[in-house]
């Protein structure tokens, strides 16, 4: 088969503008919920990568993108894709804040219950995590891919190029305020999601130590520790289903938020 035809159709513009759409792209891999799983093999992810750069490229070309035209030198060109690979991070990151978010609800629940004693290895991030943090990392997958959260990241990357296009620069400053802001709103988060499980916790931890104070000669940790794991396991099957419903109207927020801290450099 010969190739050379098919590659005389693509113009030196169009290949640098594949390369800065694939920059733009990679950290969604890194970062972003769903697509950075540690479950998804790598090739699988460069497969996906490359598929998604082709069909991002029409609308990276679209208005503007090529304004002016690519720089052909080859710093001009890393500088370009430093600066994707920069708002591909900044975008990523205020979706990866909820999914910290999420994670956080879990671990804080796993050590106020008790399961964080029996710590296992997340298989969606990798990391050493409770039952607990497992489950709401789990459910917080199921969820997204449920309420098609995977179409609206893709649809949010296509509209990042409306507001910064591939040749430029975006404004600094609006990116660090969006990154403090989603970091800054993990643990608030994180509280949101855990509230119901965690105040009903706090409460039976003081109903057991006003019990242990009126009988002293009654074994706090043999009575606390189970009191609190058939309260907590409770109040999470009860409150995990609101739990998707929240996490619906946050996904839409941080979509905006991160598109919101995007702004072409004046």
């Amino acid at each position: 088969m010969d190739l050379q035809p098919l590659l005389e159709r693509f113009s030196e513009q169009q290949v640098a503008a594949f390369m800065l759409v694939l920059a733009r792209l990679s950290p969604l891999f890194l970062l972003a919920p769903l697509f950075s799983s540690r479950s998804l093999p790598a090739r699988a992810k460069g497969v996906l990568a490359v598929g998604l750069t082709v069909g991002m490229l029409p609308v990276a070309l679209g208005g503007d993108g090529l304004a002016g035209g690519l720089p052909a030198d080859v710093l001009g060109l890393a500088g370009l894709v430093l600066k994707e690979l920069l708002v591909g991070s900044a975008f990523a990151f205020a979706l990866a804040a909820l999914f910290a978010a999420i994670q956080a609800a879990g671990a804080l629940l796993d050590t106020l219950i008790g399961f964080s004693f029996g710590a296992l290895v997340d298989p969606i991030t990798g990391t050493q995590g409770g039952s607990l943090g497992q489950l709401y990392s789990l459910v917080g997958i199921a969820v997204f891919i449920a309420i098609g959260g995977d179409q609206w990241v893709v649809q949010g990357v296509a509209r990042t190029y409306d507001l910064v296009p591939l040749t430029k620069a975006p404004e600094l400053g609006s990116l660090i305020e969006g990154a403090a802001t989603a970091a800054g709103g993990v643990l608030v988060a994180a509280v949101q999601v855990c509230a119901p499980v965690l105040l009903a916790v706090v409460i039976t931890d003081a109903a057991v130590g006003v019990v242990s104070r009126v009988m002293p000669q009654l074994n706090v940790f043999a009575v606390g520790f189970p009191a609190k794991m058939v309260v907590g396991l409770l109040l999470i099957g009860a409150s995990l289903p609101f739990v998707g419903g929240w996490m619906h109207d946050e996904l839409q927020a941080s979509v905006a938020a991160a598109l919101d801290a995007l702004e072409v450099s004046g």
